[in-house]
């Protein structure tokens, strides 16, 4: 039943999804966005390990926003000062592009209750986007089977990852919603999020 949690105790889903909301950003910002390295040193209480990690590479519109700034920017200086002195300002655009995109990249990441992404440059806040692990529904590899609700993009492609589907309950435990995202390991995701693929 949509409006209930799934171990039967009659709390309804969308007060469960509100906690783990909650239990998901404790989770997960107990590690710093290089998820790999463990816990903070400033954690008192040692978390549990995160079940799912991969980043994802900037969107392609911050991409293609950066490189042509930059272009615009060597440009006018060519047209200001000259080919020599655009020249001269290149290792710093390049520098400076390498930056915003370091800070642009994502992480996407499952916890024991929940999955989000993350933005390396906005880490100070919280997770965002986050989903209750106990409002998915259902994972399958590839595009949304016909009848789903229409699929928000999360991350981008990258060599190698798999696209995969999930259908979830939005905050208010009963409208459909669903996403896709690409993952290096779409069984190890599956797992992660409590609905293993078919065998």
């Amino acid at each position: 039943m949509a409006g209930r949690g799934r171990r039967g105790d009659g709390e309804p889903l969308a007060v469960r999804a509100a906690r783990d909301r909650e239990r998901h950003i404790t989770q997960v910002t107990s590690y710093g966005f290089l998820a790999g390295r463990g816990p903070k040193r400033s954690v008192t209480v040692t978390p549990a390990p995160l079940r799912y990690w991969q980043y994802n590479p900037p969107r392609a519109f911050v991409t293609v926003a950066v490189v042509v700034l930059v272009a615009a920017w060597l440009y006018y200086l060519s047209v200001r000062d000259g080919a020599d002195a655009a020249w001269g300002e290149v290792p710093l655009a390049v520098v400076l592009a390498v930056i915003v995109l370091a800070f642009s990249t994502g992480r996407f990441t499952v916890s024991d209750v929940g999955l989000s992404t993350d933005i390396s440059g906005l880490r100070q806040t919280s997770s965002f986007g986050v989903v209750p692990l106990a409002t998915v529904r259902e994972v399958v590899v590839g595009r949304p089977p016909a009848g789903w609700p229409r699929a928000r993009r999360r991350g981008g492609w990258l060599p190698g990852r798999q696209r995969v589907s999930v259908r979830h309950l939005a905050n208010d435990g009963e409208t459909g919603r669903a996403f896709t995202v690409w993952v290096r390991d779409p069984e190890a995701f599956a797992d992660a999020v409590d609905h293993p693929l078919p065998a």
